[in-house]
């Protein structure tokens, strides 16, 4: 038996028969495939009765086939946006991470953003662009640096850094190609973090470090120049900026687990960018590794990931255990 299915006092038959979707139709199809073949490794390994569907392939076999819960691993469109959380509602099927209006708010930053802002939190200034947008004002509100974001996208796909309103316009054509809403905010000078959240608890905060423009598609995938801080370098300030970033987590209505993307500027002040409700599970991925620093493998990841499908005590089991890891951690890192 996996020494996590024993640590939580379950066995792999607990489960049941497991689906496992990854894949899907988005632009983040590459990454769904890639990490969702580690994730289906160590279920198998865990002893766990899992099988994989590709929803690229069509809903039908989903609606047909026979199974007990779901792990979601669809990033994007499609699959982290509440269109197949619905589905599997509908269903009556358990799955992992957040309900069909949490997935949805998420996956749309310009919602997102203005959640927070409600909320008093902060998040950078921004400018909803189209075809009538006066470009040269969009770039003097927003300080004469932006960053081109499509609404619906992840994995920073379809994002450029601007500093002119002529670049402002050709970032915004680019952007629209992949999303009918696009935004452009005020780009913040600072350090990059990333912080993932497993059952409601804080994980170590991840300094991020690259050569490229921003932290954008191949420096999350593919450069191995990038450079992860871990502990990073906020000290006994992290702890203040983890419970901000875990009321974000909160304000949205993340479940399960997640991650929060954050940037603090030369100010020391602190900037929300987004929730992702399902993170990746690359050998990239930030959240795998920030697991792995509280002493988490990726099989005890995964199983813990799942588990929040199951009823009962467990969650009181994870709690406990996650608890014991991050104190230890803490207490040997930031004191």
């Amino acid at each position: 038996m996996s020494s996590i299915l024993k640590t939580l006092n379950i066995s792999a038959a607990d489960f049941g028969r497991v689906l496992l979707l990854y894949g899907g139709t988005s632009a983040e199809r590459a990454v769904s495939l890639k990490g969702g073949k580690a994730v289906h490794s160590a279920l198998l390994d865990a002893g766990i009765d899992c099988f994989h569907l590709d929803p690229a392939d069509g809903l039908a076999a989903i609606i047909a086939a026979e199974f007990d819960r779901v792990l979601i691993l669809l990033h994007g469109r499609g699959g982290e946006d509440g269109s197949i959380q619905g589905l599997l509602q509908l269903m009556g099927k358990p799955y992992t991470g957040s309900d069909v209006l949490t997935s949805a708010l998420a996956m749309n930053k310009l919602r997102t953003k203005q959640l927070w802002l409600s909320q008093g939190l902060p998040t950078p200034a921004y400018v909803v662009l189209g075809a009538d947008t006066d470009w040269s004002e969009a770039m003097a509100q927003l300080g004469g640096e932006a960053m081109v974001k499509p609404v619906h996208e992840g994995s920073s796909i379809g994002m450029r850094r601007v500093h002119s309103a002529n670049e402002l316009e050709a970032a915004w054509k680019h952007a629209a190609t992949y999303d009918s809403v696009v935004i452009a905010e005020q780009y913040i000078r600072g350090r990059e973090y990333t912080m993932a959240v497993l059952h409601d608890q804080a994980l170590p905060i991840i300094g991020l470090s690259t050569g490229e423009a921003f932290y954008d598609y191949a420096a999350k995938y593919e450069l191995s120049s990038t450079r992860y801080g871990l502990p990073c370098d906020l000290g006994k300030r992290e702890p203040e900026v983890a419970a901000l970033a875990l009321q974000a987590n909160q304000v949205v209505g993340a479940r399960g687990w997640s991650r929060v993307d954050l940037m603090i500027d030369q100010h020391d002040t602190v900037w929300l960018l987004e929730v992702n409700t399902v993170p990746g599970m690359t050998d990239h991925s930030l959240v795998p590794m920030a697991a792995a620093a509280i002493g988490l493998d990726f099989q005890s990841l995964v199983v813990l990931v799942l588990a929040e499908t199951l009823a009962g005590n467990t969650g009181e089991s994870i709690n406990s255990h996650l608890t014991h890891l991050l104190d230890s951690w803490r207490a040997q890192n930031i004191g």
